[in-house]
């Protein structure tokens, strides 16, 4: 990409700033920036009374650590964790939406589906902290825990490819800054 993902243009900021703007528009009580490679050019993006900045010393080791690292940083006794990766943009109505769904129904796990895929943020009950907090590389990280409890998903019906934006590829990044709603325009 020739930029560090969360530090790429995205709607007059970068990524890494707009998508804490979502999560804290959407309902989401603090939001944990989790980095590792070029953490102090993000965390200087980031800031906030309810923002707070993470590093994960071990990120060369797989997104696991990285979500491990943002889990030990929780306070403990949390009754909903809401995972969402930088390079997964995802606007405030969307993120509401899915924690909403997870809420009214006391679910363990929920997630967007579109299309007949799930999609992201993934939600999850504080009774799962300890399951993942254990997730690896070799057990598939979060993956692991999802398919453990696979009966048990809230799946939140959405009409929008936007439940599974992932900027993998600068085509990839081209294209979802044509198809996602500006996020001024819902400030206003």
């Amino acid at each position: 990409m020739g930029t560090p993902k969360p530090l790429l243009p995205w709607f007059g900021a970068t990524l890494v700033e707009r998508q804490s703007e979502a999560l804290l528009k959407a309902g989401v009580d603090d939001v944990y920036v989790v980095t590792g490679h070029h953490a102090c050019e993000v965390h200087a993006r980031v800031r906030g009374p309810r923002i707070h900045r993470v590093l994960n010393p071990h990120y060369k080791l797989g997104k696991s650590t990285s979500i491990r690292a943002g889990l030990a940083a929780l306070p403990h006794g949390i009754d909903t964790i809401l995972l969402l990766a930088v390079d997964q943009p995802r606007p405030a109505w969307l993120i509401r939406q899915v924690l909403e769904s997870h809420r009214t129904n006391k679910a363990l796990i929920s997630c967007p589906r579109y299309d007949g895929h799930g999609g992201h943020p993934l939600v999850f009950s504080g009774a799962l902290a300890t399951e993942l907090e254990s997730i690896s590389e070799e057990t598939e990280g979060v993956r692991s825990v999802v398919k453990a409890h696979a009966d048990r998903i809230n799946w939140v019906a959405m009409n929008t490819p936007l439940a599974r934006l992932d900027l993998n590829t600068p085509e990839a990044y081209e294209k979802a800054k044509q198809i996602f709603p500006d996020p001024s325009e819902s400030r206003k």
